[in-house]
């Protein structure tokens, strides 16, 4: 049987499959001439010199929508194909999204702390909070999750804008300029992939431009935003509110974040529920079987799409 390297966890489902098909390697135990295939996920990837070593590597499937942590375009120049697990976690993404906004709007972590300490009993009713309905949302990166917020966000009566690198086909209104977008805004969703040409896109300029009463939700790479940037802006009062699903370093968030009270914070569940988890999973491995039948991909990241 074909050789396969994992990097990271699987699931005993994906396992079972795998193994009917492949011989399965880990990192600690394989020889890289015989690698023809890697399973992986986009926070391990897979590291520039190891698939440089694969020298016989023909495709590479990854667990999660994205994949920065891998070189789809070094891979490409290889006729290396890449895959991914994009649309089957969209509606879940933007529920995380949608309910990081509620929770910042309504202070849930706030009032449940409230009530569980007995200080509604013994101190009367806790302040209130912000009306989370018509509220100006912008976008970072309108693609398909991007698209499932803002149709998750419709009960609310937002108005939705968006910044993209380029105008897209939709009715909403397109800011080429990030700060000018965070300036209109009362919230700030990103869900734009991460990798150098986004690295520390929502700086302190933008943050500042979002302001005081403005709220940070970040569901999709922690390198987005510049973390120290936003701890402070958090801090001194120049951004409202935060709530993050990702982070610069996780699993490790810095104490900084943790201890502010304008922010909910999630260790990078945005996908994360049995069923969705489960359709990630099964894509991963059909990718692998679809190209051990036939040499093709259900889901090529785009870069690899050519192949």
């Amino acid at each position: 049987m074909p050789d396969l390297l994992q990097i990271g966890g699987i699931t005993d489902d994906m396992r079972t499959r795998l193994e009917a098909a492949f011989t399965i390697h880990q990192l600690d135990n394989f020889k890289p001439d015989e690698i023809t295939h890697v399973i992986t996920n986009g926070h391990d990837g897979l590291n520039a010199d190891l698939m440089a070593s694969l020298t016989n590597l023909q495709a590479v499937s990854a667990y999660g929508v994205g994949y920065d942590a891998i070189d789809a375009n070094a891979a490409a120049a290889r006729g290396i194909k890449v895959t991914h697990t994009p649309n089957v976690l969209n509606q879940e993404v933007a529920t995380t999204a949608v309910l990081l906004y509620l929770a910042c709007y309504r202070e849930l972590l706030r009032d449940d702390a409230y009530a569980r300490s007995g200080d509604w009993e013994s101190s009367g009713a806790s302040a209130l909070t912000r009306s989370a309905d018509n509220q100006t949302i912008g976008i970072l990166g309108l693609g398909r999750i991007g698209q499932a917020i803002a149709d998750k966000l419709a009960p609310w009566n937002p108005t939705i804008v968006y910044h993209t690198r380029t105008k897209k086909d939709v009715a909403y209104t397109y800011y080429d300029n990030l700060v000018d977008m965070a300036r209109d805004c009362d919230v700030v969703i990103c869900i734009t992939p991460g990798g150098a040409s986004t690295n520390k896109i929502v700086n302190a300029e933008v943050m500042n431009a979002l302001g005081p009463k403005g709220t940070l939700i970040n569901v999709s790479r922690g390198s987005v935003v510049d973390e120290a940037a936003m701890i402070d802006a958090l801090s001194t009062g120049k951004l409202g509110w935060a709530g993050l699903d990702v982070f610069e370093g996780e699993p490790h968030v810095p104490p900084a974040l943790r201890a502010l009270s304008n922010t909910v914070l999630l260790p990078h569940v945005g996908s994360a529920t049995v069923e969705t988890r489960a359709a990630m999973g099964d894509l991963t491995v059909d990718n692998l079987l679809q190209h051990l039948k036939d040499g093709t991909v259900i889901s090529a990241v785009p870069e690899c799409a050519h192949l």
